[in-house]
């Protein structure tokens, strides 16, 4: 098996996980956050949905710089319709898994960098870059949105359970 067929089927497992939190935020709390100094629901919708669609960034290029010199800074997206940031996430997902379809192993061991204003933050190989920035930190996000879920009284069982 491929490198790139354990990540489709382990990336779409990830993503409904992720899904059925993001489906559980209420409209009304996309801009609470716990303190000023930290990112709100929103925020992390949005980046959780972004991280979606990093995929196909990262196997077909070889580095992103996310402030490129005499160009604009990239942005998270602020959600502020959920069912519109559900639409996006889908779509991300899709794109995602498309881009893994018949990847050889040999696309996982090049390089890849991200970069900022020109200057090169990290180069990994693009299996363990999609591994630690999309898998991992996929998890880590909706372990954050989890919590500030769980913190304005949104009720909701394990993601994990069917």
């Amino acid at each position: 098996m491929r490198i790139s067929e354990w990540m489709a089927t382990e990336l779409a497992d990830e993503m409904a996980m992720t899904r059925k939190l993001l489906a559980r935020i209420p409209a009304d709390k996309l801009a609470w956050k716990p303190t000023d100094d930290l990112h709100t629901i929103g925020w992390n919708a949005g980046h959780l949905t972004e991280i979606a669609g990093w995929v196909d960034l990262m196997i077909t290029g070889s580095e992103w710089d996310m402030a490129p010199v005499g160009g604009t800074a990239y942005v998270t997206p602020e959600v502020t319709d959920t069912e519109q940031m559900l639409k996006t996430f889908d779509n991300h997902v899709a794109a995602s898994l498309a881009a893994l379809e018949g990847v050889p192993d040999s696309v996982m061991a090049e390089p890849w960098s991200l970069k900022m204003g020109g200057v090169t933050f990290f180069t990994m190989k693009k299996g363990d870059c999609l591994r630690k920035w999309v898998f991992s930190h996929n998890a880590h996000h909706r372990g954050i949105l989890s919590v500030y879920l769980r913190m304005v009284g949104v009720p909701f069982s394990s993601i994990y359970e069917e």
